[in-house]
């Protein structure tokens, strides 16, 4: 099953890629407004032949957020979307981007990718 990650931000989406047991950072959008971030997404959905999105989501107003950029997205798209805890994911992505070596411009622009990739690679260890 290919599944995508995503790490939602206001401004930023990072999104993560699982064709396997194993998931990798695909990228960041910023985030404009609302129809060309579908359209882009959109592209990478049917690019990639994506089959379920999995989206990060913590608790409070943050969480409240999400949800609700997560049921938005479900009627745009004809795919199955779950959520996941995302909780302290920046955290892990940034770690594990440094012990990786990855310079820290790299690590910085793609920081929520990676973060998406925590949150996913949790998800798929979860459910294996």
């Amino acid at each position: 099953m290919r599944i995508l990650g995503i790490d939602y931000g206001q401004r930023k989406i990072g999104l993560a890629l699982a064709t396997s047991k194993i998931a990798e950072p695909l990228g960041v959008i910023k985030y404009l407004n609302w129809k060309s971030f579908v359209i882009r997404l959109i592209k990478i959905l049917t690019e990639e032949k994506i089959e379920k999105i999995v989206i990060g989501i913590s608790e409070a107003k943050s969480g409240r957020e999400t949800r609700t950029f997560g049921e938005k997205l479900a009627k745009e798209i004809s795919l199955p979307v779950e959520y996941f805890d995302e909780t302290l994911s920046t955290q892990e992505a940034q770690k594990l981007s440094r012990e990786a070596g990855i310079g820290c411009k790299k690590r910085t622009t793609l920081e929520d990718a990676y973060a998406a990739a925590v949150i996913l690679q949790n998800c798929l260890d979860l459910k294996l």
